[in-house]
């Protein structure tokens, strides 16, 4: 008689039983240096407005993260923009500005509250210098370039020269074209997105996320805002849908976006001091949404947020804010004895705020 076969599966079987209870994960780790690869600082965040968290439902905007802003012309993408870079520069955090669009003022950041000193050359031009980095259009010409600059400072960060946590901010991705556009003279959208998408999603987008790993010495963040445009309905039962300028790169690498306004239009009214047919805009209200949060899951909200070139206030606040501010446009209009009114969509919401100030057009 032959001898008797043995069962290869049970003999398998043992032999992975004997190798699982002599194995050390720990020490497996170890050997290989993965340790302290799931080690993550813990989040922190950049203060906002009492108006702009209700919006956000977060405490702030994430260190550490890509958040992005996003919308029509003249809805408070940049003064959002202004008031994280005001906030991160009292918390310590070196706002780095990245201007391309041109649309930078800095009475207005002076109005919101950045801190900066000017002075005047022999020529009486004027300069700025302070707790923060600026660089505009005249020195960035291409995405290229903006990717360049800020893969510069992080390599001086890394060596030990710029000892900050920075906060790019960079207005606007759209507003500038690709090297290959420039280069060619035409500018063309399907180049610079494929830019966007090898200077950012490929390399500077990782670098951001990656200074939130414990052994990185500084903790980076990356704030955008976002020009868009509307790609119309193909057929009569589709909606149109918002696209981003630059592709889709920053937006799919982004942690938080925010969006300003509607899909088709800016979604704004202007509430004004009017008298003797004179009016001083100084309010807007406007419509915001939360379509992407990766912080906490998915936590998506909307609401009306009021922007004043002081900064985003709560609709409860308008009253106090109109006093505060009332000698101001008085003196533009000629008396303190003006009416606050706003656009005709939203004029029922601003009586109820407002009723003495309000002519309520239904009473006889």
């Amino acid at each position: 008689m032959g001898r008797p076969k043995r069962d290869s599966g049970v003999l398998n079987t043992a032999v992975s039983d004997t190798i699982k209870g002599t194995f050390d994960l720990q020490k497996f780790k170890k050997s290989k240096n993965l340790i302290n690869n799931s080690k993550y600082k813990d989040q922190t965040w950049i203060p906002v407005s009492p108006a702009f968290q209700q919006i956000i439902s977060l405490p702030g905007i994430p260190e550490g993260h890509i958040t992005l802003l996003r919308g029509h012309s003249d809805t408070g993408k940049t003064m959002a923009m202004l008031e994280i870079a005001i906030n991160a520069q009292k918390k310590g955090i070196l706002p780095v500005f990245i201007i391309t669009e041109m649309k930078w003022s800095w009475e207005h950041a002076r109005t919101m509250g950045l801190e900066f000193n000017e002075s005047k050359d022999e020529n009486g031009n004027a300069d700025y210098d302070g707790f923060f980095i600026y660089i505009d259009r005249s020195s960035l010409e291409t995405v290229e370039d903006v990717s360049g600059f800020i893969s510069d400072l992080l390599d001086e960060q890394k060596k030990g020269n710029l000892p900050h946590n920075l906060c790019f901010l960079w207005d606007s991705i759209g507003s500038i074209p690709c090297r290959m556009s420039v280069e060619s003279k035409k500018n063309s959208n399907e180049w610079n997105a494929g830019a966007m998408s090898t200077q950012f999603g490929n390399f500077i987008n990782q670098q951001i996320v990656l200074s939130r790993k414990v052994s990185q010495p500084y903790t980076n963040t990356l704030v955008a805002v976002n020009k868009i445009w509307v790609d119309k309905p193909m057929l009569p039962m589709e909606q149109p849908k918002m696209k981003n300028k630059g592709g889709n790169a920053m937006f799919s690498d982004s942690t938080l976006i925010i969006t300003f306004g509607n899909i088709t239009n800016s979604g704004v009214s202007k509430i004004k001091a009017t008298k003797d047919g004179k009016n001083v805009e100084f309010a807007k209200r406007t419509k915001v949404s939360c379509d992407k949060n990766h912080i906490i899951g998915i936590h998506l909200t909307k609401g009306v947020v009021i922007t004043t070139i002081h900064g985003f206030i709560l609709e409860e606040e308008i009253p106090d804010y109109k006093k505060e501010h009332a000698h101001e446009w008085a003196a533009l209009l000629g008396g303190t004895d003006f009416t606050i009114v706003e656009e005709e969509e939203m004029q029922k919401n601003i009586r109820d705020i407002l009723p003495e100030f309000i002519p309520n057009n239904d009473e006889k």
